[in-house]
């Protein structure tokens, strides 16, 4: 028995470092799906946000009729991360609409 366990050790060793190996890859594949799953989440929430935030302050300056200078600042600073997040059209349209507004 013992001649067959040293005969063998090297193949079994490497089997059980394989099935360790194979445990601890399937944990970080999980880990770095889960991690992604997650950041899209934030991405998503975060657009949504902006997107909201967008729609108020346009259709505020839009109904008032003109917009202030430190309105418009704010504005193009929510417009450029909404966009580059890949906000749609319709927050687009409406940074258009106020963008154009007059100036007090």
């Amino acid at each position: 028995m013992p001649e067959w366990i040293i005969k063998y050790w090297v193949e079994w060793a490497f089997g059980v470092l394989a099935a360790g190996l194979l445990v601890v890859y399937r944990r970080l594949a999980k880990k770095i799906k889960d991690d992604a799953e997650e950041r899209a989440a934030i991405k998503a929430g975060m657009l949504a946000i902006l997107h909201d935030r967008l729609y108020q302050v346009c259709t505020f300056y839009i109904a008032q009729g003109w917009i202030e200078t430190a309105g418009l600042k704010n504005l193009e600073y929510l417009y450029k991360s909404y966009h580059a997040l890949g906000g749609n059209g319709t927050g687009t349209e409406l940074y258009n609409r106020a963008r154009v507004l007059p100036i007090h």
